[in-house]
């Protein structure tokens, strides 16, 4: 069975940073890309980051280039996402998800599978 679970959520004050961890089990995690996604409160679930499984660079959404950062440590089935300059905004549940990525290069929009989410909150 697979599991994806979310680490590092908290509260933390306008300009600050925040790293999440998304670690995985249940699943040959190099053949997965892992994208992050986030909803704010009344809002749609955005996506906003996509890393393949063997790359080493993610691609990101506008709204958080240059100020999120994402690496995978494959060794050790793990996602980081290190979040710099945080604005209120940014504050909604993260979730880390899973999409096949062999053959067909993943984007990450049709994700397999689902972590269940980690808190940010944002102060301003």
């Amino acid at each position: 069975q697979v599991h994806l679970v979310e680490s590092g959520g908290g509260l933390v004050e306008s300009g600050g940073s925040l790293r999440l961890s998304c670690s995985a089990s249940g699943l040959t995690f190099d053949d997965y890309a892992i994208g992050w996604f986030r909803q704010a409160p009344g809002k749609e679930r955005e996506g906003f980051s996509c890393i393949g499984g063997t790359d080493t660079v993610a691609n990101y959404a506008v709204s958080v280039e240059g100020r999120f950062t994402v690496s995978r440590d494959n060794a050790e089935n793990t996602v980081y996402l290190q979040m710099n300059d945080l604005k209120p905004d940014d504050t909604g549940v993260y979730y880390c998800a899973a999409e096949w990525d062999v053959v067909v290069k993943s984007s990450c929009s049709s994700p397999d599978y689902w972590g269940q989410g980690t808190q940010v909150t944002v102060s301003s």
